[in-house]
Parts: C-alpha cells; structure tokens; sequence
C-alpha cells in the first residue's frame, strides 16, 4: 500500500491518465482522494466549507463515464441538488431527480436527494445495476434528528458493487464512522481530508455600530470581547448620565484587521427603548451617532448603518444568516432606501428574471412572493429560505453566484453545501429555535455557516460578524462557539412504517438486518466475535463444572438451599432497609441481641448478637457472627495468638456487667460485685476474627441491610470487657451462649420478632414480604445441608456454576435480535400495522400497505385511511390537495384557515 505522503508527493506517477484534468494544483487531500477512486476504492473526505471536496466528487463522474458506468450525486436538500445540476451540466452527461423536477432521468450522472435514491433501492429499479458511484454530500446531515436515518438506510441498502463516495465537514469522529461503513459493506472506506480552511476567517462582534475582532485566524481574541463589554458598560452607563441631563464621551473601538479606517464617533448619546422583542433580543441598540428624536436608533437602523460600513470596507457580498423565515422577509424589506447595484447589474438582473419567470404562467408572473423578490433582486438584496417557491430560490441562487446579489438574507439552509461563497457572513442571532426549544448554535452548525465567508482565490480572509443587538455573550461562550469541536457523528436511526413496509415487500433485507447494521447498533455489533470468542470459552468451562455434587448427608439437596439464599437475598433488598429503619427495629436493636446476619465477613448467613447498637455517630451496628463452617479460613487475629494492645486497660474481675439504658428487662447485676461502666471506646480492629470454645467468630460492623432477622432472644454479655478490654474469657462466654441457642431449636433459627407486634409495622405488603422471607430462613435451617461440613464448599461449586450460566445467558442475549435497542419499537409498529390491515399475521404486506409504502411524507397511515375510507371522494383535486397538505404543514401559524363548506365537512369527517 502506498504511503499518503508518497501519493502526494508523485501524484502524476501514481494517476498518469486521470479521467478528469483541472486547470489548478490540486491540494493533498484532493490527490489522495482521487488515487484510491483510481483504484476503485471507497473514500470519506472531511474539510471545511470551501475546502475544494466537489473536486473529488466531479472525478468520480468522470470517471463513470470514462468506464461507461453510472455515477449518483445524493445531497440532503433540493436546493444542492438544482445547484450541483447547474455547475455539473457544462461538464458531463447529468439528469436531475428531486421531489420537484425529474430531468434527464435517462443520463449517466444522475443528482437526486437521498430520498429519491432510497425510494428507488426500496423499489429495486434497473438503474441500481448500472451505478458505479454514490457521493454523499453533506454527510454530517446524518445528525439531523428528522431526517438523518435516510443516509443509514440507504448505505445499508447499497448494492455491493457500488463504490462509495462521502463527503462531509470537518467531524471529530470520522473513523468511527468510516469503520461503521466499511463494516457494514464489508470494504475498505479510506479517509482523507484537511483541518485547514481556504480562506483564513476574522470573527467580529458588532455592537452600538462598531466592530470588534474576538477570533483572528483560530486564535482566540479575549480583549476584543472586554472592548466590547467596556462599550456596553459605557453606554449603559450613558443612558443614566443622559437622562439627568448629562453627556458622555463615545464607547472604545477596536481596529478590524486589514486595513480598517478608524471610524468618526463620539458625540452626546442617549437611547430610546423601543420596547420590541426582535429575534429574542429587545431592539433598542444602535449606532453611535444621535437620532433626530435623540434616541438610540432601532434595529432596522442598526442593519442599515451595518450594510453601509460593509459597503464602504468593500466587504459586500455578506449573506445574512437568519433562524426565521420571517425574520428573514422582514430584514430584507426594512432595507427600503438601499440600493447596492449598478446600472449594468440592475440590466442584468431585470433580463435574467424575465427570461427564468417566463416559464411561469401569465397569472403567476404576478405572484406577490414573485413581484416582490424582483424588486429587492433589483436593489442587489435577495432572499433564500424553504418558504419561497422553488424557480424562486433558483433566481436567487443563481444571480447570488453571479455577484450580483450584495445583500442575501437567508435560513441555515444555504449554507448546507450550496457552493456561493461571500466576502462576508453575518449572523443576526447565536441562538436558533430546534423545533424544541431556544438554543445556543453548536459550534459545527456556527462552523457551517461561518465557512461560507472568504473566496478562494479573490479574498485574504473571510470576514464572520455576530450581531450583538442588547448583550455582549460571556466570552466562554463565543469561544466555545468559534473554537469548540464539531458535532459528532451519531445515529438518528428509528423505524417508520414506510421503512418496515417496504422491507417486509422485498424480503431481500429482514427489519432486524436493518436495525443490526444501523450505526446506533454499531459497538454492539463490533463486539460480536469477542462475544462469540467469550461464549465459546464459557461453554467450555461450564462443560467442566457440570460435576456430581459429593454429599455426605445422602441425596444432594444443595441447588433447593441454594435457590432459597437467592430468595431470601432477594426479600431482604426488598424489604430489610425498610424495617431497620423502623423505629420499633431500631430499639430492639439493643446490646444483647440475637441476631441472623449476611455479611462480606463470612461466605454464609449466620448466627450473631449486638455488641453494641447503631447510635447516632455510627449508624452501623457491632455484631459477634458465628463462623461454623470448617472450610472457612479466617486471618488470625485471635486473642489467643496476639494479645492486643489495650489502652488503659487494668485488671478486672471475669463477672459480666450490662446495663442497658432503653429497657429495664436489660439490667442484671454482675458475678464481681464492682459494676463498671465503659467509655465506650472500641479496642480492637475490625474486623476482629478469632476462635473461642472450638468454633470460629468475626467481630464486625453490620449496616442495616445486613440484618436478615432480628430474633426474641437476648443473650447476657458485657460489652465494656468484649470491646474495650478484649477478654478472652469474655469471648468465651458469649460464643458458648450462641452455641446453647443452636442446641436448644436444632435445624432453626431463634424465633423472629413478630412484625406487627414488636416491630410495629403497618404496611401490610411489607409484613406479608417479612413473614415470607422468614418461612424461607426456617426452610433453610431445616434442610440437611444447613449445619454440615462440606456446605460451604458445595454451594461454591453451586454459586459458581450458576454465575456463569447466568453471563453464558446474557452473552446470547446480547448476541440475539431481541437485545436490538429498537426492537421493542419494531414488535409495537407490528402490532398496529396488523391492527389497520396493512399486514397479515404471516407479515405479508396487504393491498393497504402496498399503497401505504407509496407514500413518501407526512403521516402514511393516516393519509391510506382516508384513501380507503373514500374520504376524498367528494372533492375537488385542488380540495384533496389542501386537505392532504395538513399531513406535513410545519409552519408555525395559529391562524385558522377560511374552508369552504366542501372543506369544512371533509375536515369534520
């Protein structure tokens, strides 16, 4: 394989007869791009806007022609398309297919938006076999939550003998994505690209009529950002000062680079709030000179004075980016008194609009939206955004290619791949409206739309301004906006009816292939072979473990013991946090009392009594546990084998003293005639373990989850001389009494403390949940394994052997169709698709859902309802047009439409 640097270095050498010669020096990534197209190899290319990324897609097309194959150009909107058709028509053989135009379907190179080309994979049309290339424009559209899952439809559909072409703004995570890609279609997906931007970017702040630059050439600017903060400080301050009758001086200026004159300012300012909220801003600021009213000038005035220094700087064009389709209409109409083009553009433009409209009939020629964009045209101000009829934003386009347009106020649309570069961008706003919510842009959208400033080969830099209408943005923010990194690639995959009809129609691609080789179910599907490689060693391990138990009490009964541990621990999660704390269990927790208790000290629930109770400083209780099981081999740190070291400890009688300060029934005298109350320090280190009368013992904290039963019997020991002198005597005593409580109910537990009369517990779901687990601690305790020898080292073998049954179980789970993340999604869309009849219960697609999969948007089921219950059989075509068009009207418009009484009933039905 040839290094990349080899391949830019002998370019000529590597493609000595390319399919395409350009008139320029190519850049590297463009000559890397081409070498593995050469080789009939798939490629990712990542730059910035106006990078030079068609370069690559116009070899592939000609490359298709030279191999007499077919090449498809897809892009996210109509708009790229009907662009790319212009500027690819002088060069090639090309048809145009989008939801507007079908021209020249019979050409070699075709441009369609990715839907037309989806549609045309679900319907297995003739053309398929003839493509030799699909370049996908604008990749990173993949991100849009409405539409993006048709890019991952479409590459999973993708015929493998079709090469592929992407193309895409910068993205942090384009191996990623290449990897998912070249996974899925099971080739190589080589990725070029380049970080560096054509045309250096200057980033300004405007404000109260001056510029600031905060972002020269990716280097961040923090004192531009304080100059303008200084100004609104000033001008704040200002407003004050004026109103008493005052005058300041005129707000700090920073010069804008490139030979930017100084500008006149200064004079008595004062402002008038106008009191409008345009664009979430209220729109009160304005230039520094002074108005005829005295007041600060408004927000048209402001976009006045801005086109005007543009002008004058000779930074026209500028598209204007606006989050608003009215927003849009309205800043170009409040350019009423500019008019920015010459005599021979005014010629130019009248002539070009009158030949393009002359296609429109004679009655249309007078369309409002048609006459009005004319005559902004002809001052040299446009329009662009989705509301304008299509040959409109076509004019649009093609005069702002031109030069002709100086001032093109437009949605974020525009800047989605249409190739018009401008001297200068501005944004109106940094925040948007999501469909959601009001949001901050993220930096890969203001990057988009910001790379659309500076021409190649005509400008030094490219100029971006921020129009700061009220507030200056906290420097963080904006430097988080120019500097920060793009957006992610992500999945925006989820199934549609039309989706799930159109596969269960061709049969060739099962829905759960679909949702496998989604890109949201990438990781999951990149880690099969290491799951196969786990599950296979599983298997073999679990095959080794499926042994004989070897029990010395008769037929083994260790699985039945074990599944009621699982019970119990199940119950206890339940409902052990909740009785403990009870004020009723707290109180019975006192000094003395048996207890039950699993606990990490210990492998298996055992017998235990509180040594000291939970208090107010430690919530844990101080529990003395049994360790009866022989297998069990605990630290040695008892009392036998190292004395520890007390601190003031003197020499005591072995009698026991307690006197428990919550129930009289606790206070019982001493066998050495000197009662002794403790300081309460604990002296030895916990966990303490330790041997006292042949049987092994823990001494360790217990938190309330701990406790699986709080038993009636209470034991007589002296916590003064078991945590405080560690007497082994002491020690001694208190094993042998919980060993006497074994003997005396053999095979069970001490009794319980009733729930209802000792615990004083009232949730009758909670008591029925105690009363069960406490059936299953006596089932325990009656069976033969309880008490025996070889308990410990069985039920490992048990424990064991169902922990990895229990990972084989959820490996194939995770391997399964049913461990897809939308597979819940497709089980529900089935359901209803059944339920209205679309199809059978075998999953054949139905005459219904035949007509349901020849609907490409707006709600498809509703729209096959209303087909097949005759509720458009009344009307007129242009009637059922205006009742279908609800289906996917977006606009958010609350007026209420005027229905003629045709309308008005067919909408009632």
């Amino acid at each position: 394989m040839v290094e990349d640097e080899e391949i830019a270095g002998h370019f000529s050498e590597h493609v000595p007869d390319m399919a395409l010669d350009f008139p320029f020096e190519l850049d590297k990534f463009q000559k890397e791009a081409i070498y593995h197209i050469e080789r009939g190899e798939s490629v990712f290319v990542a730059a910035h806007t106006s990078a030079g990324k068609t370069v690559v897609a116009e070899y592939a097309f000609a490359l298709a022609a030279k191999h007499c194959t077919r090449a498809v150009y897809t892009s996210p909107i109509k708009t790229i398309s009907n662009q790319k058709y212009r500027d690819f028509s002088d060069k090639f053989d090309v048809g145009l297919l989008t939801g507007d135009v079908s021209l020249r379907p019979e050409a070699s190179c075709l441009i369609m938006t990715t839907e037309i080309l989806r549609s045309m994979l679900y319907k297995g049309a003739d053309i398929i076999r003839d493509i030799e290339w699909v370049i996908f424009d604008e990749v990173h559209y993949v991100n849009d939550v409405e539409r993006g899952v048709v890019w991952e439809e479409v590459i999973i559909m993708l015929p493998k003998h079709i090469n592929i072409v992407l193309l895409s703004a910068t993205v942090p995570n384009k191996l990623e994505f290449a990897d998912w890609i070249g996974r899925t279609k099971k080739k190589k997906i080589y990725v070029t690209g380049t970080t560096q931007r054509p045309v250096p970017l200057v980033h300004c702040l405007y404000y109260s009529g001056e510029l600031y630059e905060i972002c020269v050439k990716e280097t961040f600017l923090p004192k531009g950002v304080k100059a303008a903060k200084d100004a609104q400080n000033l001008k704040n301050s200002s407003r004050g000062t004026s109103v008493a009758g005052k005058s300041t001086g005129a707000p700090s200026r920073m010069s804008v680079a490139h030979g930017r004159a100084s500008e006149k300012g200064g004079g008595n300012k004062t402002q008038k709030s106008t009191g409008a909220q345009l664009g979430g801003h209220a729109a009160y600021s304005g230039g520094p000179q002074r108005s005829n009213t005295g007041g600060w000038k408004s927000e048209i005035s402001q976009l006045n004075l801005l086109v005007n220094k543009l002008s004058k700087k000779g930074w026209l064009p500028v598209v204007v980016f606006c989050f608003s389709k009215n927003r849009c209409d309205h800043s170009a109409d409040s350019l009423t008194g500019m008019d920015l083009t010459s005599r021979l553009e005014k010629s130019e433009i009248r002539v070009f609009c009158d030949k393009a409209f002359s296609r429109l009939k004679g009655s249309d020629r007078q369309l409002p939206q048609v006459v009005r964009v004319q005559d902004l045209l002809r001052r040299g101000i446009g329009v662009h955004h989705a509301g304008l009829l299509p040959i409109v934003k076509e004019v649009v386009e093609m005069l702002f290619c031109r030069g002709v347009i100086k001032v093109l106020f437009s949605t974020e649309t525009f800047a989605m791949g249409v190739n018009a570069p401008a001297k200068t961008v501005v944004f109106h706003s940094v925040k948007k409206f999501d469909g959601k919510s009001f949001r901050q842009l993220l930096p890969g959208e203001y990057t988009q739309m910001a790379g659309r400033a500076g021409r190649r080969g005509l400008d030094e830099v490219g100029i971006v301004i921020i129009i700061c209408w009220d507030e200056i943005p906290e420097e963080s923010d904006l430097k988080g906006l120019i500097t920060g990194k793009p957006t992610k690639l992500e999945s925006q995959f989820r199934l549609t009816y039309t989706m799930i009809l159109n596969l269960l129609r061709v049969e060739d691609l099962k829905v759960e292939d679909m949702l496998k080789r989604s890109f949201a179910e990438f990781h999951a599907q990149q880690a099969l072979p290491e799951q196969q490689k786990q599950l296979l060693k599983g298997e073999g391990e679990l095959s080794k473990m499926n042994v004989a138990i070897d029990c010395i009490r008769g037929e083994p009964t260790i699985e039945e013991y074990y599944e009621m541990v699982v019970e119990v621990e199940k119950l206890g999660d339940h409902i052990q946090e909740t009785i403990m704390q009870s004020r009723a269990a707290q109180q019975a927790l006192t000094t003395g009392r048996v207890v039950v208790v699993r606990t990490d000290l210990l492998p298996l629930i055992s017998l235990g009594v509180v040594l000291k109770p939970p208090s107010s400083t430690n919530k844990n209780a101080i529990v003395l546990v049994l360790n009866q099981d022989p297998s069990f081999s605990m630290p040695d740190t008892s009392i036998s084998n190292k004395k520890p070291e007390i601190r003031g400890a003197s020499k005591l009688s072995e009698g026991y003293y307690r006197k428990g300060a919550r129930d009289i029934e606790d206070e019982y005298s001493v066998t050495g005639n000197i009662p002794r109350k403790g300081t309460g320090v604990v002296n030895v280190s916990l966990p303490y373990y330790g041997i006292a009368a042949g049987t092994g013992y823990v001494v360790g904290e217990i938190d309330s989850k701990g406790f699986v039963r709080v038993c009636k019997n209470k034991l007589r020991v002296d916590p003064v001389r078991l945590l405080e002198d560690v007497s082994t005597a002491a020690y001694s005593m208190t094993v042998q009494q919980l060993l006497q409580q074994g003997k005396e109910r053999p095979n069970e537990y001490p009794t319980a403390l009733d729930p209802i009369k000792d615990l004083k517990l009232n949730d009758l779901d909670t008591v029925q949940e105690y009363q069960k687990r406490q059936t299953f601690l006596q089932r325990m305790a009656k069976n033969q394994c309880h008490g025996c020898p070889k308990l410990q080292e069985n039920y490992n073998i048990v424990h064991n052997r169902r922990i990895l049954k229990e990972k084989l179980g959820k490996l194939r789970y995770e391997m399964s169709d049913d461990a897809l993340q939308q597979m819940p999604d497709f089980q529900q869309r089935i359901e209803v698709l059944q339920e209205v009849g679309c199809i059978d219960c075998d999953l054949v697609v139905k005459l219904k859902g035949r007509v349901a999969c020849e609907i490409n948007s707006g709600d498809e089921l509703v729209a096959t309802e209303m087909l097949f219950e005759n509720q458009l059989d009344e009307l007129e075509p242009a009637q059922a047009v205006a009742i279908m068009s609800a289906l996917i009207f977006q606009q958010k418009d609350t007026s209420k439409p005027n229905l003629t009484p045709q309308l008005a009933n067919a909408k009632g039905r």
